[in-house]
This record gives structure tokens, sequence and C-alpha cells, in this order.
């Protein structure tokens, strides 16, 4: 078997791990800034960065990338601002148990929107994703009444879910440059207006707050090339549950902060891990 077949879901997996160091990136820059405003700006500089490196590229945008590209970007920026307004209400744990349920939805969408049955393999994966992640969010019965911050999350999480899909189904049909970009701008546009909306507070902007936002702004531009150019070839039940290893690394990270991980946060990331090995499985059939 060529190793070239795992270069994708390997990607992905790298992507997981980007996205569960840059947590406290984040959390660091909301001290000088609003979070539409961060967001705003940060993919605005990402937008701005992959353009001036593949600007001989950007010329004819098709139909498909100009709807693919937006309907993505518009889904990136509800996931994103719908988690970070549901985080007002309700516990960080109960967010990322809420946030996880993109992860049934996508199968679930898949045969509903495009009536595409995933494997028996992939629905087993999707089930140990799960309670993986819901170990690894360890949410206490109180802290799960479905309020407005729970119901909030639980939109952006199909939001999530439908970012996957249309990465899918938009992913070969167009340049990834392009794709990739759209998505940026449109991210950075919402989110510019939604700041204005909300009558956030100018960013201080200082040595801090610049470092967190180029950094973010190059992660994004990565993560969004990435997983476009990823999902060519890897199906979207597949990439759901290796993204859900972004709370393990994000637990891992936690521990060199002073977190604790415990047995529940352990027996998690094994069943998210041995999820993506599920999902990874193929069976030869017998030659007669």
């Amino acid at each position: 078997m060529s190793p070239r077949r795992f270069t994708p879901d390997l990607l992905l997996i790298a992507v997981t791990a980007v996205w569960g160091g840059t947590f406290i990136v984040v959390k660091t820059a909301m001290q000088w800034s609003g979070p539409f405003t961060f967001v705003a700006l940060r993919f605005g500089l990402a937008a701005l960065l992959l353009a001036a490196v593949s600007w001989r590229h950007l010329r004819g945008f098709t139909r498909d990338e100009l709807r693919g590209g937006v309907l993505i970007g518009i889904a990136v920026f509800f996931g994103y601002s719908l988690q970070t307004v549901g985080l007002r209400e309700i516990s960080s744990s109960a967010s990322a148990f809420y946030t996880a349920l993109y992860v049934p939805m996508v199968p679930l969408l898949q045969i509903a929107l495009f009536r595409t049955l995933p494997r028996p393999l992939a629905w087993l994966g999707v089930a140990l994703a799960c309670a993986g992640m819901l170990l690894l969010s360890k949410p206490d019965g109180a802290s799960l009444a479905i309020g407005h911050g729970a119901i909030v999350t639980m939109i952006g999480a199909l939001a999530m879910a439908f970012e996957i899909l249309l990465i899918g189904r938009f992913a070969n049909r167009g340049d990834l440059r392009r794709l990739a970009l759209l998505q940026l701008a449109t991210v950075a546009v919402l989110a510019s207006f939604s700041a204005l909306a909300l009558r956030e507070p100018a960013p201080q902007f200082s040595g801090g707050y610049l470092g967190c936002l180029v950094a973010m702004a190059l992660i994004s531009a990565f993560i969004q090339l990435a997983i476009t150019w990823a999902q060519r070839t890897v199906p979207a039940t597949r990439a759901t549950v290796i993204y859900a290893l972004e709370p393990v690394w994000a637990a891992i990270v936690g521990v060199f902060v002073g977190d604790r991980l415990g047995i529940s946060g352990l027996a998690g990331g094994a069943l998210i891990v041995a999820a993506i090995l599920v999902t990874e499985l193929r069976f030869s059939r017998r030659r007669v």
C-alpha cells in the first residue's frame, strides 16, 4: 500500500494538532481585542498573505469557485462566531460537548442532502469519536440544561458540519488557492460587519497582540489550504472523525499549562484514536 494514500489523512491530523494548540493564542489575544474584531483582522490578514504568495493564480474565478468559497466561508464564520457567543452563557465543558455534535451531524446530513450512505466502519468510527469527545468534555448534569447558550452552540456545530460537507463538495471544482482565499475573505467581511454592529472597541495594538494576530493569520491560511486540499480525497465522514482529534491535542496542551487530563480524558483520547484507525480499515475481497 502506497504511503501517499495516507498523506491527506496525516495532513488533517496535523491540522487538528494546530487547532488544539491555538486556544492559548486566541485566549491571550482576547486581552486586547473583542472576538469579532480579532476574527476579522485574523482572517483578513490571512487572505492578504495568501493573495500575496499566490497572486498569479487568482485570475479567472469560476462560478463554482465563487459559490463554493463564499458558502464555505459563511459556514466557517457561523461556526466560529456562534461557538463564541454560546461560551458567554455556558461552561467550556458544555460548549465542548455541544460542539462535538457536529460529528454525528455530518453523516446524517450527508444522507439527507446528498443521498450518500457512509460505510459501516465509518459509522463505527463516528460512534467511537462521539464517545471519546463526550469523555474529554466531561459535562456535568447542571451544565447541560438546554438554554439559549446551548442552542446557539448547537447551531454553530451544525454550521461546522456544513463546512465539512461543503468543502468535500467543492474541493475538486476549482483552484485550491482561489477557493481558500474566498473562504478567508468571506469570514473577514462577515466578522467585520459583526464587530461594527456590536460596536466592539478598537483593539490595543500591543506587541503581544500583533504577535498573536500574525501567528493566527498564518495558521488560518495554512488550515484552509490544507483542509481544502486534503478533502479532495478524504471522504467527509472520515475527515470528521479525524477532526475529532482537536480536543485531544487541546487536552495535551492543557497538561503542559497545568491542567489535569484524568482517566476519563485518557479514555476519551484513546477512543478517538481508535475511531480514526477504524475508519482507515479496508477489507479486500478474496479472489476465487
